[in-house]
């Protein structure tokens, strides 16, 4: 998935298009994130206990990945997302190989 956890995007498509916002909860096997803000649904919640009141309830229900883009911390456009292959020596002595998101406007490393 080309989007994580605690990144901004802004949704590209959908009744919310154009909002901005930071992903609250990303589920990869359903290709699916949470963003706030968005796609909020009302929910008439009934009352379980003294400690756990009744009422309507907002809450940001998950939209599909494919909906949203990128935000680059550097630039501040909304970008596609490329990978580079990056090697780090490891602890043992040997190369190890890790994938770095790099925005595809400015050339920014985004993790």
């Amino acid at each position: 998935m080309h989007v994580k956890t605690k990144d901004t995007v802004i949704v590209i498509s959908g009744k919310d298009k154009g909002k901005k916002g930071k992903i609250v909860a990303a589920f990869p096997k359903m290709n699916r994130v949470t963003v706030e803000g968005v796609n909020t649904v009302t929910k008439h919640q009934k009352a379980r206990s003294a400690a756990q009141p009744g009422g309507i309830i907002h809450k940001d229900m998950p939209i599909d990945a494919s909906n949203v883009m990128l935000v680059c911390p550097k630039c501040g456009k909304a970008t596609r997302v490329t990978r580079k292959v990056e090697k780090v020596a490891g602890d043992d002595g040997k190369m190890n190989r890790s994938m770095i998101r790099v925005c595809k406007k400015c050339g920014a490393e985004i993790d």
